[in-house]
């Protein structure tokens, strides 16, 4: 047989080989515990304690507030916190905004550079703070074309069911 052969069956045998482990009590020498065990058993039975074990940590860690420890993660209170404040923060800032394109204009009423008949509160604060500029938008001689080439071809579709729906009747 070849070495390999050899030391598969070897290695075989040990996994498999039977032993007894027997715990005495050493006073008296009586057995007080005795098992038959297997190499492969032990591992076995050793590897599945591993998996369980880690896998029970990973769960008591995942959803405790034991993640809180671990570097990265942050408690839920701190993140509702975190986004309340940064709303707050928003309308606040769109808040003082308002109020100072109020006090701009209230300036100009002041200085005589607009006449107070123009000057509304509710005028002012109904103008959006963040308006894009007027753009004007054209098409370009490229989109001319497009829309010229649709609108020949839904023609076209039009005429041809048009012609159809007379040949059927």
């Amino acid at each position: 047989m070849s070495d390999k052969r050899i030391k598969k069956q070897l290695l075989k045998k040990k996994l498999f080989a039977k032993n007894r482990l027997i715990i005495l009590n050493e006073d008296t020498f009586e057995e007080t515990f005795s098992l038959k065990l297997t190499l492969m058993n032990v591992f076995v039975v050793a590897t599945i304690g591993a998996i369980l074990i880690i896998t029970v940590t990973t769960f008591i860690i995942a959803f405790t507030p034991l993640r809180e420890y671990i570097p990265g993660y942050t408690s839920t209170k701190l993140k509702k916190d975190a986004t309340e404040l940064a709303l707050k923060s928003d309308s606040l800032e769109f808040a003082i905004k308002k109020n100072e394109i109020y006090l701009q204009s209230i300036q100009k009423v002041l200085n005589g550079n607009l006449q107070y008949a123009k000057v509304n509160k509710d005028s002012i604060l109904a103008i959006s703070v963040d308006t894009l500029p007027d753009l004007q938008l054209t098409a370009t001689e490229s989109e001319l074309k497009l829309r010229k080439e649709v609108s020949d071809e839904e023609n076209k579709a039009k005429e041809k069911e048009k012609t159809s729906k007379k040949k059927n009747k």
